[in-house]
This record gives structure tokens, C-alpha cells and sequence, in this order.
């Protein structure tokens, strides 16, 4: 269970005993059914915040997904701020049901670390990549280098990021959260095989997303 779900877990599961025990005993209707859509509440945050294990097998060049969720888009573009020319881009679009754990998608070196505001548009739009609220985050490893993006959705308004520019990270490791409907960008190279396509589920830290290959 992530630790970011403690309050929002203890908040309704506590809340549904005392309106449970509170309605009992003045036989208050009103209040048993407060206390079971907070039961139920506490069973949606119980699945939300799930945090399960998953082994990393990813090989030196490959590159995993940073999150759960559906392939929603992969666009041709060009960068001029991380990688200075044509880049390839995948959407991760992760719905309430997915996990929402996000994961580092390569070994290497935080270089760059950025947030950015923006609005709550819905995130499995095409033009969320950009307007929207978002973490933005660079990783370089000799001449491998990755951006990946938290990006917040329609109803997520908090943005977890654990890591550090300089901080040294391996695939796979834990990264952060997004609440609690949400989108990841990976933005790599454009020689870069991709793996996936437009509408397939991926799992993070599991689905190999594509791999690199060396500059022609």
C-alpha cells in the first residue's frame, strides 16, 4: 500500500465506524448510509493506493513503463529544451482503477527536474502533454537519455515526485504518485524501437516500452 493513502484510509475508514456506531445508537437511517458509502470509499482508496511488487527484467538498453494504464497515444515531435531535435512520445493514460505508483522507466542520473503548472483538462486528451499541471523529469545515462512526465488529470490535483536532480536511479525503482486520474509521457530518442501501440495496456516497472539504439 503506498504511504501516500495512510490519511485518505484511516479518514474514511474512521469516519465510517463512528457515523456506523453513531447511527446505531440513535437509530439514525441518515447515518448508516453516510457510514456505508464511507465503508465504501475506504474500499475504493483500498484499491487505488495498492502498491504491488513487481520484478524488474528489463535489459540495459530497454526502457519499462513508468505507470500502469492505456496507450493512448504515440506522436512523432521535436524537443529543443532535453534533447535538441525529433523525439518520439507515448501517453500513458492511467484511469482511477489503475495503479497509480509510478516507476523510474531507466538506470541513470536525474539531469533535469521541473514542475510546471498548468490546468486539469481530461488527461487522455491529446494537448494534456502540455497544458496541463505537471512534474518533468530527465534521466541520462552515458548517451541514453529519457523524459518522462507526471501529468495531472481531470480529478488529480496532487502531483508526488520522490526524486532529486543528481539522484542516481535504477529501472524500475518507486518514483511517486499522481491522484487520482492522471497521464505519463515518455519522451525518447527518435531512432528508439517502440515496443508498444496506440490502445495496448502496459504495467509499470513490468511492460518494456521500447529500446534504445546507438546514434548512426
Amino acid at each position: 500500500m503506498a504511504r501516500e493513502g495512510y490519511p485518505f484510509l484511516a479518514g474514511s475508514f474512521g469516519g465510517a465506524v463512528i457515523t456506523g456506531i453513531a447511527g446505531a445508537y440513535i437509530d439514525s437511517i441518515v447515518l448508516i448510509y453516510i457510514s456505508l458509502g464511507l465503508m465504501f470509499a475506504w474500499l475504493f482508496m483500498m484499491l487505488f493506493f495498492r502498491d504491488p511488487e513487481r520484478e524488474i527484467t528489463a535489459g540495459p538498453d530497454e526502457i519499462v513503463s513508468p505507470g500502469d494504464g492505456l496507450i493512448v497515444s504515440i506522436a512523432d515531435e521535436d524537443d529543443d529544451a532535453f534533447f535538441n531535435g525529433k523525439v518520439k512520445r507515448i501517453s500513458v493514460f492511467l484511469s482511477v482503477f489503475d495503479v497509480h505508483v509510478n516507476r523510474v522507466p531507466i538506470d541513470g542520473i536525474v539531469e533535469f527536474y521541473k514542475y510546471r503548472k498548468g490546468s486539469f483538462k481530461a488527461a487522455f486528451k491529446e494537448d494534456a502533454s502540455e497544458k496541463n499541471e505537471q512534474t518533468v523529469i530527465g534521466i541520462v545515462k552515458d548517451n541514453r537519455r529519457i523524459v518522462f512526465k507526471q501529468i495531472a488529470g481531470l480529478i488529480a490535483r496532487r502531483i508526488i515526485c520522490y526524486l532529486e536532480k543528481g539522484q542516481s536511479v535504477k529501472a524500475g525503482d518507486r518514483c511517486g504518485i499522481i491522484r487520482f486520474g492522471s497521464r505519463i509521457d515518455i519522451v525518447v530518442p527518435y531512432n528508439t524501437e517502440i515496443y508498444v501501440n496506440k490502445g495496448q495496456r502496459v504495467k509499470g516497472g513490468k511492460s518494456i516500452i521500447g529500446k534504445f539504439h546507438d546514434e548512426e
